[in-house]
C-alpha cells in the first residue's frame, strides 16, 4: 500500500506480520493497512490471493494479470491475510481462473464466510486478522507440493524451463493455472517484476542503474524491463525509482510506508 508524502496525520500505514507455524504452508503473512486519505490505489500483480476485511465485507483479491485499480476513502482500516502463491486454491476450495479480481467470500463459502463477516464487524481491530487466520486453519487445506515447489523456484529462475518438478511442462501448466490462475510463463513474469519492485530504494539511491538490474534479472535489456513493467503496473521504470514506491504487493519491513503511489496504481492490497 502505498504512503504519501503528506503531513504525518494524513500518512497512511501497512504492516505486515508473519503467519502462525501452522499456517505457513498456506499463508505467506498478514497485513493491516490504513489510507491516510481518499484516493485511488493500484494493486500491482504478485500472484497470489489475499482476504481481505474492509470493516463491511470480507473479499478475495486475486492479482496475477494486470494492475488492480481500487478507490479507497480516508482513513479507511484493512486487515488481510495472503495466501501463498500456489496455495490458494486449495485454501478456497476452487480454480483460481473462476474468481473475479475481488470476489466476496460468502460467493464461495456461503454461511461460514457470513459467519465471519458478524465476528470481524464485533472485533476489535487487534483481533480481527486472528479471526482470519483461523478462519484460514479451518479449512485444513493442503497445496499441490509440485506447484509451490515449481513457484519457489519461479523466485530465482531466469527462465521457466529451469524448473524440474517430476512432471511435463504440460501437466505443470495446468497445475499452474488451476492453483495460480496463469501458467508459469505469466507467472515467472510477475514473479520477476516483484524482484524488481524490491530493488527500487537500491536504484533511487544510485547504488545501481536499471541497466544493470535489468541485466541481473534476466531481461533482455532495459526496454524489455521497461515494456514489463508498463505492461504489469502501467508506469515506466524510471517513474517507479522517482517516486521510490512502495507496495503491498512486495515485502516491507515493520514500519511506515513513506511515499504516495500515483492514482493509476494496482498493486497495494
Amino acid at each position: 500500500m502505498g504512503v504519501p508524502l503528506r503531513p504525518v496525520a494524513a500518512r497512511s500505514v501497512y504492516r505486515e506480520v508473519a503467519p502462525p507455524a501452522a499456517l505457513a504452508d498456506v499463508v505467506a503473512c498478514g497485513w493491516h493497512g490504513r489510507t491516510g486519505w481518499a484516493r485511488p490505489l493500484r494493486v500491482l500483480p504478485d500472484g497470489c490471493a489475499d482476504l481481505v476485511w474492509d470493516g463491511e465485507a470480507l473479499t478475495v483479491v486475486v492479482t496475477v494479470g494486470a494492475p488492480l485499480r481500487l478507490w479507497v476513502p480516508a482513513s479507511a482500516s484493512r486487515v488481510g491475510v495472503r495466501l501463498r502463491c500456489g496455495a490458494a486454491a486449495a485454501v478456497l476450495g476452487t480454480a483460481m481462473p473462476e474468481l473475479s479480481a475481488v470476489t466476496r467470500l460468502s460467493d464461495l463459502w456461503g454461511a461460514d464466510a457470513r459467519l465471519a463477516e458478524e465476528q470481524l464487524a464485533s472485533a476489535v481491530p487487534e483481533a480481527q486478522r486472528g479471526i482470519l487466520e483461523t478462519l484460514v486453519a479451518r479449512r485444513g487445506a493442503t497445496p499441490d507440493r509440485r506447484v509451490l515447489g515449481a513457484v519457489q523456484a519461479l523466485g530465482t529462475a531466469t527462465r521457466t524451463s529451469d524448473l524440474a518438478v517430476g512432471i511435463s511442462e504440460r501437466a505443470l501448466r495446468r497445475h499452474f493455472v488451476h492453483a495460480v490462475g496463469a501458467g508459469p510463463k505469466q507467472l515467472h513474469r510477475v514473479r520477476r517484476f516483484q524482484r524488481f519492485l524490491r530493488l527500487l530504494e537500491p536504484l533511487a539511491a544510485g547504488r545501481t542503474t536499471l541497466a544493470g538490474v535489468a541485466a541481473g534479472l534476466g531481461y533482455a535489456d532495459q526496454s524489455h524491463l521497461g515494456r514489463e513493467c508498463r505492461r504489469l503496473s502501467g508506469s515506466s521504470p524510471a517513474a517507479l525509482v522517482r517516486v521510490a514506491e512502495k507496495f503491498q504487493t512486495c515485502p516491507v519491513s515493520a514500519r511506515q510506508d513513506r511515499v504516495h503511489v500515483p492514482s493509476h496504481h494496482r498493486g497495494a492490497r
